[in-house]
């Protein structure tokens, strides 16, 4: 018995194949070309979603206190000592550098204002910033990947709660307020880092270091560090929370979601902390950004 022939394509069978497999290989290759910029049209959804039901929910009054109150005292728990541990050898650092360069130019009367004007304008709150994306953001992407992969988000929608409103806003504005908090924190600390190191080993006189302080520094550079301090935290909750959701592959994608979060956190917080350090200073000028 004879085996059986394969059938035959006409010319114009063959030439649509290929032209279907062809437009079929560069659809893959654009959408693979344009994921980065719809990744980051849905973070940015994302962050006007959350932004927007912030404010619809505290007008409503079904703002998630509770929820607030709980995600409110496991930041602060989880991030202040971390926060004033790193405070501090960046303190000695910093007065040791601002040191060194005063008295090369002869101006070592305005070594506290120029250690000030650094921390409160550029250290503090990346410190606080960086704090809050490794340990609080890690556990908020940690937090929700793991609800993601139990199907505990998909539950909620279904039963009508939205996960935003209930989940994603207590935990920003709870990630805002010790934000906030915690660059004041940091902020003294780091300050009173730099004068005791600048008195036990540059042998410059506590009283003259205090009254240089205000020499440059002024109140818009204090809240210039706390707005800081709040746009960096809406960042890293919003990132945390976009890695959280989007987690996919069972436990190991939980764990590449938060180190992904963690990293595209802090390479987001330097960008932003540039932006806002150069618009400002084209806005109001002054010495440093």
């Amino acid at each position: 018995m004879a085996p059986p022939r394969a059938p035959r394509h006409s010319p114009d069978e063959t030439l649509l194949e290929g032209l279907r497999d062809g437009l079929g290989t560069g659809i893959a290759r654009i959408r693979s070309q344009w994921r980065p910029l719809a990744a980051f049209v849905s973070l940015l959804r994302l962050g006007v979603q959350m932004i927007t039901a912030t404010v619809r929910t505290i007008a409503t009054k079904n703002f998630a206190f509770e929820e607030f109150v709980v995600q409110t005292w496991y930041t602060i728990r989880v991030c202040t000592l971390p926060a004033l541990a790193v405070s501090m050898p960046f303190g000695v650092i910093l007065a040791l550098q601002v040191g060194v360069l005063a008295q090369e130019v002869g101006a070592v009367a305005f070594t506290g204002a120029g250690n000030t004007l650094a921390v409160v304008r550029q250290a503090s709150p990346m410190i606080t910033a960086l704090m809050l994306a490794g340990v609080a953001g890690s556990a908020i992407c940690a937090d929700l990947g793991a609800r993601k992969i139990r199907e505990e988000l998909d539950a909620l929608e279904v039963m009508g709660i939205s996960v935003v409103d209930r989940l994603l806003v207590p935990r920003m504005l709870a990630t805002v307020v010790v934000s906030v908090l915690l660059n004041g924190v940091v902020m003294f600390f780091t300050i009173m880092t730099t004068l005791g190191v600048s008195v036990v080993l540059q042998d410059l006189p506590p009283g003259a270091y205090l009254a240089s302080v205000t020499t440059l520094a002024t109140m818009g550079d204090l809240w210039l560090s706390l707005a800081k301090a709040a746009i960096f935290a809406v960042m890293c909750t919003v990132v945390a929370a976009w890695k959280g959701i989007n987690t996919s592959s069972g436990p190991t994608g939980v764990g590449d979601a938060v180190t992904s979060a963690v990293v595209l956190n802090f390479i987001l917080l330097f960008a932003a902390n540039f932006v806002i350090s150069q618009v400002h200073t084209q806005i109001s000028g002054g010495p440093l950004g």
